[in-house]
Order: C-alpha cells, then sequence, then structure tokens
C-alpha cells in the first residue's frame, strides 16, 4: 500500500530554503500493452503504465516499476522534483505532472511526466517551512501558530525549482497575519495567485486565553464597584 505524502503539518526547519538541485533518475521502460488489459497485466508484474509527453515530441507510453515509483511519492516531493528518465539509454528531463491512485487500496495506478526543455517554466506546490518559532513573540506569550496554507502553488524555472519556502516567526506576535507578501521568494519565482496579497499563517491566542482575560477583566470591574460599595457604607 501506498501512503500519501503527510499534509497534517508544517516542515519547521532553522535553515533557509535552497534551491532543489539534486537531481535523480528513474529507469523507464516503453511499453507495447495498452488499454484496460494491457494495464493490469503490466501492474501483475509489478509495474505501473505512465505516459511521457511535452512540447515537439509524440506521447510515448512508458512503465515504471512499482516499487521505485512508491518510494520517489513517498517522499511527498514527488510531483515538485525534477527526474532524468533513463528510457533505452537515453536520459530525458521530466517533472512528475500526475499520479492516480487505486481509490481503496492507494496503490498507483498510472503516472505522467511531462519532458521539460532547459527555458521550460512550470507550476508547482511548495511546502511552507517555519523557522525561529522558538523566540516568537506572539507563541511566547502562549498564543499559537495557525497555518493557513501548508504548501504554495509557485510558477518557476524548470531547473530552479525551492525544496520550501521559508517564513521567519521572529518578530511575529498575537494577532499578526503572514502573508506572500512577506516571504523573500527566489529570483524568477512568483505565486500563482497574483490577485491579492494571500495569507499563509496566523499567530492566534487560543480560546482559553482570550476567555480566561475577558473573565479577569470582568473580576476587577466586579472588586473595584464592591470596593466602592464599602465605602459608601462606611461613610
Amino acid at each position: 500500500m501506498i501512503r500519501r505524502p503527510p499534509r497534517s503539518t508544517p516542515l519547521y526547519s532553522s535553515a533557509a530554503s535552497d534551491v532543489y538541485k539534486r537531481q535523480q533518475e528513474i529507469d523507464v521502460k516503453v511499453r507495447d500493452q495498452i488499454g484496460t488489459g494491457g494495464s493490469r497485466a503490466i501492474r501483475r508484474d509489478g509495474n505501473t503504465p505512465g505516459i511521457l509527453y511535452g512540447t515537439g515530441i509524440d506521447p510515448i507510453n512508458i512503465t515504471v516499476e512499482t516499487k521505485v515509483l512508491v518510494k520517489h511519492f513517498q517522499t511527498g516531493r514527488f510531483l515538485s522534483t525534477l527526474y532524468d528518465l533513463n528510457l533505452d539509454g537515453k536520459k530525458t528531463r521530466v517533472i512528475p505532472k500526475d499520479v492516480q491512485l487505486h481509490p481503496v487500496k492507494d496503490t498507483p495506478l498510472h503516472v505522467d511526466f511531462l519532458l521539460l526543455s532547459k527555458e521550460a517554466k512550470v507550476v508547482v506546490e511548495v511546502p511552507v517551512s517555519f523557522i525561529n518559532d522558538d523566540i516568537c513573540p506572539g507563541i511566547k506569550k502562549g498564543s499559537v501558530l495557525n497555518v493557513v496554507r501548508y504548501n504554495v502553488e509557485l510558477s518557476c524555472p524548470a531547473d530552479a525549482i525551492p525544496e520550501n519556502i521559508v517564513v521567519d516567526l521572529s518578530e511575529a506576535d498575537t494577532g499578526d497575519s503572514i502573508h506572500i507578501s512577506a516571504v523573500n521568494l527566489p529570483e524568477g519565482i512568483t505565486p500563482t495567485i497574483i490577485d491579492r496579497d494571500f495569507t499563509i499563517a496566523t499567530i492566534a491566542a487560543p480560546a482559553g486565553i482570550s476567555e480566561q482575560a475577558d473573565g479577569t477583566e470582568e473580576t476587577d470591574d466586579s472588586d473595584t464597584q464592591e470596593a466602592s460599595d464599602d465605602e459608601d457604607s462606611q461613610e
């Protein structure tokens, strides 16, 4: 069974974001079997059917070893990582565009690879990483980091996809909202959402703390009134 990459928690890192430069290889083979019956036969042999497509080439039907595909998919960065497909001894620069999974077993059914040129730009989802949460003024006061976006969709040069984007919390206080404009993106990389300065995270006070603060204020007011009544009675 293939495990989907976790998306419920952000990455916390003290390192700055670097362009993902490590190149990885995947061996693939041209497949003659097509159609539903052919795809089932390929999967029974421990492989996953796929397709390689791109500008200037006819789509090529391929197969990739399923256990290799699963290993790369489980990194959580499969769809934003560049690969060299080794096809009949020839290496081709690609980026995965889609992995179809079985609705029940979560096993891969099909994979799509897009052929890239050196000048190509791609749209990928890049994970958000938070640093300096240990010195964040709001968090030190008891507030919590409320993550709105664990990933941000970016338009990037094909050879310069960031491993992550970093949000610095060192000056974030309770009630602050952190927007995409506060993130220093590498040159040539832009968010796909350009019509608004969208929120990535907020520093929010827990409900219990807020209620406790309100209760304290009410108590203080009550004590003041009682003290005033006592003084009046003594007079």
